[in-house]
């Protein structure tokens, strides 16, 4: 064992040196501290990439509260949907509230299917991307309406 540390070299710089090495390089060469912001605009699959990861954690959440709150809340579902019945709701906005629900679902699964194609390793040429991008956008508004019509 002390064979080991015998052998071992001394660090030429400590963490503290180079942080203010890293820093003094940084600060006089002006670049901005985020570079997100201000070098990357925003494009159509970026914003979908987005949306789509949005989507996911957005749905897995809706799923394990409805759950969680079949299990916890007194009665049944039939009664819950009796309760909502009785709300008379207009139409409009009970249409609004299906489609809402709707789309996130619907857009999940129209950019998963893209994504599965991408695996596949077609359409990734950048106008491809763009193409694939509206038509799950048109397809997701479609579905949605579709299902909120049900």
């Amino acid at each position: 064992m002390a064979a080991l540390f015998l052998s071992a070299v001394p660090m030429g710089t400590t963490a503290k040196e180079e942080m203010e090495r890293f820093w003094n390089k940084n600060t006089s060469s002006n670049r901005p501290l985020s570079p997100h912001i201000t070098i990357y605009s925003w494009s159509l699959p970026m914003a979908m990439s987005i949306c789509h990861r949005g989507t996911g954690m957005a749905l897995s959440a809706g799923v394990s509260l409805f759950g969680l709150s079949a299990l916890l809340l007194p009665g049944n579902f039939e009664g819950h949907l009796d309760l909502v019945k009785a709300l008379c709701l207009a139409p409009a906005l009970i249409h609004t509230a299906k489609f809402g629900l709707a789309f996130p679902l619907m857009y999940h699964i129209w950019n998963g299917i893209r994504h599965l194609i991408w695996d596949l390793g077609k359409g990734l040429k950048i106008p491809q991307l763009y193409q694939s991008g509206v038509v799950v956008l048109v397809l997701t508004v479609l579905s949605s309406a579709g299902l909120a019509a049900m």
